[in-house]
C-alpha cells in the first residue's frame, strides 16, 4: 500500500511539532517608530498583546554580513551595495535549526539569521541572487513578499506576482529551487492569484498536510497545493477595517490565523480558519508598520495530531503523485479527487468524520491519465473538517487527505 507519508518524515514531524506551541516565539519586521515604513528590522513579538519582547536587528545595528556559500565575511563594499534596498516583506521561522530565514525585496536575496548564536555579534548570512531580480528595482513583480516553513520542513516563497514559487532547504547552505508559477484553481471564477489589484503581497502560513495558505494584502485567501501548484480561493476575510491591509501572517498556538497591517496601527486580529472571520485582539495596538509575521505553528496541527499525524505529506520532491483533493478547503458538500499519478482501475473513496464515522462511499472507475472525480454528498455536511480515503480495488494504491468544509 503507497501512503502519503514516509515513516522518517512521520517522527520528524512529530518530535517537532505535534503539541507544540510556538505563539511566544513569533518575529515581526518591522519600520522603526510610528510613520517608518522602512521595514529592516527584525522584532520578537507577542502575537496576543502585540508586544515586542525583543530586538532581534534594528537599522543601523552593528551586523556581520557571511555569504551563506562560501561561510566567509563578506567585505564592507559588498556589504554597502546589498543594503542599499534590502527592504524586507517576507520572513520565515524554523524551529528544527532555530534559524530565521527571511528575503530582500529588491535584490532577490535569501537571508538567515542563527538564533542559537550566543556570542553577542549577530551574524547575517545572505545568499545573493537566489530569487529572481529585475534590473529595474521598483518591478514589484518580482518581489518575494511571501514565505513561510511547510510541514515537510522546507521554506516556501513566492513573488507578487505568483509566478515564482520557491523551495529552499533550511541547513547551513540552503539550496533554492524554482518550482515555477502558480496555476489559478478553475473553482476561482476569475478571480486569479496573479491579479496585482486582489493577490499581491500580504503573507503565507502552512498546514499540517503539506498545503500553503497566502493571505493577500487585500484580504484574499488562496490554498496552495504545491505538488501542482494550483492555487485555489477560499475566501475574504471579514471583519478588518477598510483602511486595514493584511501584509503579514501567522498562526496563533489555537490555530487561528493572526494578521497584521503594514498600513495602519491598528492591532493584531485573529481569523477563525474555517469562517475567514476576524476579530481584533485586545490592547495589540502597534507603533510600528509591520511588513511580516513568522513562527513555526502550523495551520490544523491539532486535528492532525488527533490522529496520529498520519496524513501527514512528504516533501513534494519525493511525493510520486498519489492524488490529492481540491478546491480544499471548500464551500458546501462538493469538492474534487484527482487521481494524479495513479494506475487505471476501480478505485473506493470513502469520506468519514474524523471519529471514523462512514459518511459517504464511492465506486470510481479509473480510465485516464490524471482522472478528475466530483463529489456531492447529496445528504449535506455540517461546516468542519472530514477524513477523504481513496484507495484501489487491490490496496496496493491509496491516499488519505483531510478535507475542510466551509
Amino acid at each position: 500500500m503507497k501512503y502519503r507519508f514516509l515513516l522518517s518524515t512521520l517522527f520528524i514531524s512529530s518530535s517537532f511539532f505535534a503539541n507544540a506551541q510556538y505563539g511566544g516565539k513569533t518575529y515581526a519586521i518591522t519600520g522603526g517608530a510610528t510613520g517608518d515604513y522602512s521595514w529592516k528590522n527584525i522584532r520578537q513579538v507577542d502575537i496576543d498583546s502585540g508586544k515586542v519582547t525583543n530586538d532581534i536587528l534594528v537599522n543601523g545595528s552593528n551586523v556581520n554580513f557571511i555569504d551563506g556559500a562560501s561561510n566567509t565575511e563578506l567585505i564592507p563594499a559588498a556589504v554597502a551595495q546589498i543594503s542599499a534596498n534590502d527592504f524586507v516583506a517576507a520572513a520565515a521561522f524554523d524551529v528544527q535549526t532555530n534559524q530565521l530565514f527571511y528575503a530582500t525585496m529588491h535584490t532577490g536575496q535569501l537571508r538567515w539569521i542563527n538564533l542559537n548564536n550566543q556570542s553577542g555579534q549577530l551574524n547575517v548570512y545572505t545568499l545573493q541572487q537566489q530569487f529572481v531580480s529585475s534590473p529595474d528595482i521598483t518591478d514589484e513583480s518580482v518581489n518575494v513578499t511571501r514565505m513561510c516553513i511547510g510541514a515537510d520542513g522546507n521554506g516556501y516563497a513566492l513573488t507578487n506576482d505568483g509566478n515564482h514559487l520557491y523551495r529552499f532547504t533550511t541547513g547551513n547552505k540552503p539550496v533554492v529551487t524554482d518550482l515555477g508559477n502558480l496555476v489559478d484553481a478553475d473553482s476561482n471564477n476569475g478571480l486569479s492569484i496573479h491579479n496585482k489589484c486582489s493577490s499581491w503581497g500580504g503573507d503565507m502560513v502552512a498546514d499540517a498536510y503539506g498545503k500553503l495558505y497566502v493571505i493577500t494584502a487585500t484580504h484574499s485567501v488562496f490554498v496552495v497545493d504545491v505538488n501542482t501548484r494550483i492555487a485555489t480561493f477560499s475566501g475574504g476575510i471579514t471583519g478588518l477595517p477598510g483602511t486595514y491591509t493584511t501584509n503579514a501572517a501567522t498562526v496563533d498556538d489555537n490555530g487561528n490565523i493572526v494578521v497584521a497591517s503594514s498600513a495602519k496601527s491598528q492591532g493584531f486580529y485573529k481569523v477563525n480558519l474555517a469562517s475567514l472571520a476576524a476579530t481584533k485582539i485586545p490592547g495589540s495596538d502597534t507603533t510600528y508598520s509591520i511588513s511580516d509575521l513568522a513562527n513555526a505553528n502550523l495551520l490544523l496541527q491539532n486535528e492532525s495530531d488527533a490522529l496520529g499525524g498520519l496524513t501527514k505529506i512528504v516533501p513534494a520532491s519525493a511525493n510520486n503523485g498519489s492524488g490529492h483533493i481540491f478546491p480544499n478547503p471548500t464551500k458546501g458538500p462538493v469538492f474534487n479527487v484527482a487521481f494524479d499519478g495513479l494506475p487505471n482501475g476501480e478505485y473506493l473513496i470513502n469520506v468519514t468524520d474524523l471519529s471514523g464515522k462512514a459518511i459517504f462511499s464511492k465506486s470510481v472507475n479509473v480510465g485516464i491519465a490524471g482522472q478528475v472525480e466530483t463529489i456531492n454528498v447529496t445528504s449535506g455536511l455540517a461546516v468542519g473538517m472530514y477524513l477523504v480515503k481513496v484507495s484501489s480495488a487491490d490496496k496496493q494504491n491509496s491516499f488519505t487527505e483531510k478535507v475542510v468544509i466551509n
